[in-house]
């Protein structure tokens, strides 16, 4: 398994990956594709495709977020999927660093088997309330869950999160101006 960058809409496999982030995330939950250029040239960010071999297998968009990575988006190809290839990635990825990732309340279906991928994959279910601003219009707040690798966040480091999303992640999205805050 390789991790690759992307770094303009001519790299190999550029249009596999925006169809994927596209299906794989609700229009809440991702940015335009021409944001995502605009995000491709902050230094923070890191959209990786996935191969196996010489083959598409998905996408690993990742922050720099002070001392911990942040897993913006992470899907696997359809074709690929139900093989334990997420978890091969996130075995690849997290292992010496601080991460962190958001989920759905993970109240029934898809939602709980995600806390569970996640949970079987290192990552703790942090305690702290946390909303979500969508990053298109119109703008729906949603409450997710965060999750880290290897272990809890505390509150501080949940504010530092917070501030991190509103003031650089969400630069790039349909927000203008200030963003409320995601803590309650």
């Amino acid at each position: 398994m390789r991790f690759i960058p992307f770094r303009t809409p001519e790299d190999r496999g550029w249009d596999e990956a925006m169809r994927l982030y596209l299906a794989a995330f609700p229009a809440k939950e991702r940015r335009t594709p021409q944001q995502h250029l605009l995000a491709l040239g902050d230094p923070l960010f890191e959209a990786d495709g996935i191969w196996l071999d010489d083959r598409f297998a998905g996408i690993l968009y990742h922050w720099e977020c002070g001392d911990s990575r942040y897993i913006e988006h992470l899907a696997v190809a359809p074709e690929l999927r139900n093989r334990h290839l997420g978890a091969r990635i996130l075995a690849a990825f997290c292992p010496g660093r601080r991460v962190i990732l958001e989920i759905e309340p993970p109240e029934a279906g898809m939602a709980a088997r995600r806390l569970g991928f996640y949970e079987r994959a290192g990552f703790v279910r942090n305690p702290q309330r946390y909303v979500h601003p969508s990053y298109s219009r119109p703008f729906e707040a949603h409450p997710l869950v965060l999750m880290s690798y290897p272990d809890a966040l505390t509150n501080e480091e949940v504010r530092e999160f917070a501030d991190f999303m509103r003031e650089k992640v969400l630069r790039y999205s349909d927000h203008e101006g200030v963003i409320p805050s995601l803590l309650p």
